[in-house]
């Protein structure tokens, strides 16, 4: 793990292009503490990945997602997305997620390649993911809940949207009992970087990300059999 201080992230140090080509070459960035200006260059040994083609929603989720007990949103408030993921919560009092980490991200988020799917009920923000996308790769970078279920919801619409736009590699960076749920497995970082410069040359539909998908929509594509996907020549 590399050590560099990327306390002016935004200017002249390291920039939104650097981040798109740490993602682009395998590795990724984490701030050690909210307060704690530095960001870290993550190359984990063994990488979490959740395989699309075998993405698994538990029964009771099921019934969830289709209940439609949210109304599900993309791109609309993205910044409050990143905000929410670094509260603190119960197990987590403390943040990778700092200042340089939040500015880079909504640089990319402006530009295109961040995203966010959001849970909302009442009009308020109670849940919600966010991640980087590169060619048919999304790397998710981080997820809360201020009610229960909200951010698995928002995986599976995640998932449902990734499957129905020809995405082939989701990247949860680490291998966590919660994910290990939905179907998710750890992989050597060798053999990770081969799905991923597989992945970078595959052109998924960008439109798939922001269609509106119901409760059972979501949970059938999310389900269904991938099909075939393009590959830039």
């Amino acid at each position: 793990m590399t050590e560099p201080d990327f306390s002016a992230a935004s200017t002249d140090g390291f920039t939104a292009d650097d981040l798109l080509a740490c993602y682009a070459s395998g590795v990724f960035p984490m701030g050690e503490a909210r307060d704690d200006p530095r960001v870290f260059i993550v190359e984990p040994d063994q990488r979490g990945l959740i395989p699309l083609d075998r993405f698994h929603i538990p029964a009771r989720l099921r019934r969830t997602v289709r209940g439609e007990p949210f109304d599900i949103r993309v791109d609309t408030a993205f910044n409050a997305v990143v905000d929410g993921c670094a509260q603190a919560a119960r197990g987590r009092e403390d943040t990778w997620i700092n200042a340089p980490i939040r500015r880079l991200y909504a640089q990319l988020h402006a530009r295109g390649f961040a995203h966010s799917i959001e849970c909302w009920r009442d009009e308020h923000l109670v849940g919600g993911l966010y991640g980087v996308t590169l060619g048919g790769a999304f790397f998710g970078e981080s997820m809360f809940s201020r009610e229960r279920d909200a951010s698995k919801v928002a995986l599976v619409h995640l998932v449902a949207r990734l499957r129905l736009g020809g995405w082939n590699l989701l990247d949860a960076q680490f291998m966590t009992r919660h994910l290990a749920g939905f179907g998710a497995v750890e992989t050597p970082q060798s053999v990770y970087l081969r799905l991923l410069k597989a992945a970078l040359r595959v052109r998924p539909d960008p439109a798939a990300l922001t269609q509106i998908l119901s409760g059972d929509q979501a949970v059938a594509a999310a389900r269904q059999l991938l099909q075939p996907t393009t590959q830039a020549s």
